[in-house]
């Protein structure tokens, strides 16, 4: 009877703790080109869209100075700052519906994280080369070229960063005159030191600790695993077809058993003849190890480590490419499809059509709100310094103090105007200029006849109209105290 090869499963913490520095080696493949279709628009439009302007404004800014978004040519006011929350309850939706479809592909694919640290690892191979001669390099003193090149790095990595650090303030101060402001040296030591901090954050981040964000900081990759079922589609290794293992240069089927506890050295040597027709395609290169910016080795299973980036696949296929053997031995599959119990009904699936329900409901509503946005604000609050003022016998007067804000290119001044009982008068600005951060708050005095009963219904109205737009119109209602005579 043919004994089953014993080998030591791995704890978590040896998984996750590498006991060693490695290097990530780059690979070429179709998920390696996906993520650059997907990553490479996100980083264009990172840079691009705190630069680029629409009728003198930026695509995007959260000018905290102005009270308003600056959005693809419209304007958003902070009142509409929900609907920014609910885009972020979308985008978490779409986060979990992908999760159990296909596992974590946004961290592997559109992760900001995951992006800038394999554009790190690109600067790191510019300039002391690929991956096996970094490894050599690290066993030599560090002098001479070797100094210069890391030297070099290092300063890329922190232009980098500055430059990242200098977009993305620039999301929240207008950045042609923030990139002034810093060759000049005219900047607050408060955005000084916000820029410092963030480039040093993006340095640290994406340079130093890399994957330890993944397996340490990052909340999502800890609530995968309520995410995942058992038709979850996650990078995996194909065990049956690729165990056991055998090596390329000990004979055309020589097998290679790893990973072993001393104390099953003797049952090893008992193992010794193995049916050789029956080796596993896997030739123990580690390459898929190699190529990992987690460094774990997918061949143990599943771990919280993985960020689903399809790399181990592209070079397991140039492998198998090589060797004669069909593609596919780590690929995108599910735990059913791997254990070969797949069954048609399993076509539904009511969680992951849930999420999708949710995702599109979520989007439906924010859609909506987005609709509902209006080019024209009006606040009114009643005057706090006296509830009522009486002229003579006959006339009663109440104090208000307005605020009109514009969000439409054009909106220059408003018609300010009081409706709702007969002989009321408006006194105060009834032309209003939205220029240089809007009106702010205006003191109004509506005076009226003394009308019967304790209090009657008025309405402010303000009207604006933009050259080649209709007319906007909004009005707010409020009380007039009469005094009750």
């Amino acid at each position: 009877m043919q004994q089953i090869p014993v080998s030591r499963v791995r704890s978590d913490s040896e998984i996750i703790e590498r006991p060693h520095k490695f290097h990530v080696r780059l690979t070429e493949g179709r998920f390696q080109n996906i993520r650059r279709l997907i990553s490479g628009p996100m980083i264009v439009a990172f840079f691009l869209l705190a630069w680029l302007q629409w009728n003198g404004r930026p695509l995007l800014l959260f000018s905290f100075e102005e009270r308003r978004i600056y959005l693809f040519g419209g304007q958003l006011a902070w009142h509409d700052l929900p609907l920014m929350a609910g885009l972020m309850i979308a985008g978490a939706c779409l986060l979990f519906f992908m999760a159990v479809g296909w596992g974590r592909v946004w961290c592997g694919f559109a992760c900001p994280q995951s992006i800038w640290t394999w554009l790190f690892i690109r600067i790191e191979q510019l300039t002391e080369g690929k991956a096996s001669q970094r490894a050599r390099n690290d066993a030599q003193p560090l002098k001479g070229m070797r100094l210069l090149r890391r030297l070099a790095k290092h300063l890329l990595w922190l232009m980098f960063s500055f430059l990242t650090a200098l977009t993305f303030t620039g999301y929240f101060l207008p950045v042609r005159e923030l990139f002034s402001g810093f060759f000049s040296f005219e900047l607050s030591l408060a955005v000084w030191g916000w820029l410092i901090s963030m480039a040093l954050l993006t340095y640290v981040n994406a340079g130093l600790v890399r994957e330890k964000i993944c397996l340490h900081a990052c909340p999502y990759s800890r609530f995968q695993g309520v995410m995942f079922d058992k038709n979850t589609q996650t990078v995996s290794y194909d065990t049956a077809r690729g165990e056991p293992r055998r090596i390329r240069g000990g004979g055309r089927h020589a097998e290679r058993f790893t990973g072993l506890d001393p104390e099953a050295s003797e049952l090893v040597s008992d193992m010794a003849l193995v049916d050789k027709d029956r080796s596993g395609d896997c030739i123990d290169c580690t390459i898929c190890v190699q190529v990992c910016p987690t460094g774990i080795d997918i061949r143990d299973g599943l771990q919280a480590a993985c960020i689903d980036c399809g790399a181990c696949i592209d070079a397991c296929d140039q492998v198998m490419d090589k060797i004669g053997k069909p593609r596919g031995l780590i690929r995108f599959a599910s735990e059913e499809e791997l254990s070969g119990t797949v069954q048609p009904e399993n076509g539904f699936r009511p969680k992951l059509v849930g999420y999708g329900v949710v995702m599109l409901l979520t989007l439906s509503v924010v859609a909506f709100g987005f609709a509902q946005t209006k080019d024209l604000l009006l606040e009114v609050r009643r005057d706090r310094g006296a509830l009522f003022t009486r002229l003579g016998d006959s006339q009663v007067c109440n104090h208000y103090r307005i605020k009109v804000e514009g969000y439409r290119q054009g909106f220059d001044r408003v018609k300010v105007s009081a409706q709702g009982m007969e002989g009321m008068v408006l006194h105060g600005d009834q032309q209003l200029s939205l220029d240089n951060n809007n009106a702010g708050w205006r003191a109004y005095r509506v005076c009226a006849p003394e009308p019967e009963g304790l209090t009657q219904e008025i309405r402010f109205v303000v009207e604006s109209q933009a050259e080649g737009l209709p007319l906007a119109r909004v009005e707010k209602v409020t009380t007039f105290l009469t005094g009750g005579r």
